[in-house]
């Protein structure tokens, strides 16, 4: 292989790294957040009361109802849209603005159970954020892998995903529904290191964008 690609195979590993932290935040809605939910968040309508895990489908929801959006604001803006490493560094941003709002709504706890709307704005926000990394990711992994390792590169973007699951259920297993401190530290670390996350991808996004070469 040449210079050049092992330069694009380098972009990809670092999109790896930080895919597997957004994955670590997002999956917190089938471990801990599902936890929140069941113990923490009043799941009752004007007298009817759902399934907590009902609010897990929100994600879905707001998917199918930002997808087309996301998909027109690219190709409307053209070239003026942001680069790959700038949409992760959204990426990022996003789902790190929805842990802060999980902070209060932790802290709230004290007084009884929350309402759903807590929820409501974190998977939006996480939402807005997959939209910015998720399909571009995908995108960026098959014009950046070079031809004779494309499986391979496909097969490591998929790993981050599974590490970022694992990371989650490790940070899952702090969640104490008792200890609104507990959750406060828990959801604020989330916060905080999804922040930095996007922070630091910002000021490596020339780099990045020089290892990319031509590719967006």
């Amino acid at each position: 292989m040449t210079t050049s690609d092992w330069k694009r195979i380098g972009a990809i590993f670092i999109f790896f790294l930080f895919t597997i932290l957004f994955w670590a935040g997002y999956e917190q809605k089938g471990a801990s957040l599902n936890l929140f939910a069941k113990e923490l968040v009043r799941t009752e309508i004007f007298g009817w009361t759902f399934p907590s895990s009902w609010l897990q489908s929100l994600t879905a929801f707001f998917v199918i109802l930002l997808a087309p959006f996301f998909s027109w604001l690219w190709i409307r803006m053209g070239e003026r849209q942001p680069s790959s490493p700038a949409k992760f560094t959204f990426g990022l941003l996003f789902i790190g603005m929805g842990y802060v709002l999980m902070v209060p709504a932790a802290m709230l706890t004290v007084s009884g159970k929350i309402s759903p709307l807590w929820l409501v704005g974190l998977y939006f926000l996480e939402v807005v954020g997959e939209m910015c990394l998720s399909p571009v990711g995908l995108s960026t992994v098959t014009k950046l892998a070079p031809a004779k390792v494309l499986g391979i590169m496909m097969g490591v973007w998929f790993l981050a995903a599974a590490l970022g699951n694992k990371l989650a259920g490790y940070l899952g297993g702090f969640f104490d529904a008792s200890n609104p401190e507990v959750l406060m530290k828990l959801y604020g670390g989330i916060a905080v290191g999804l922040l930095i996350s996007a922070a630091v991808l910002a000021l490596l996004t020339p780099s990045v964008r020089r290892l990319m070469g031509r590719v967006l």
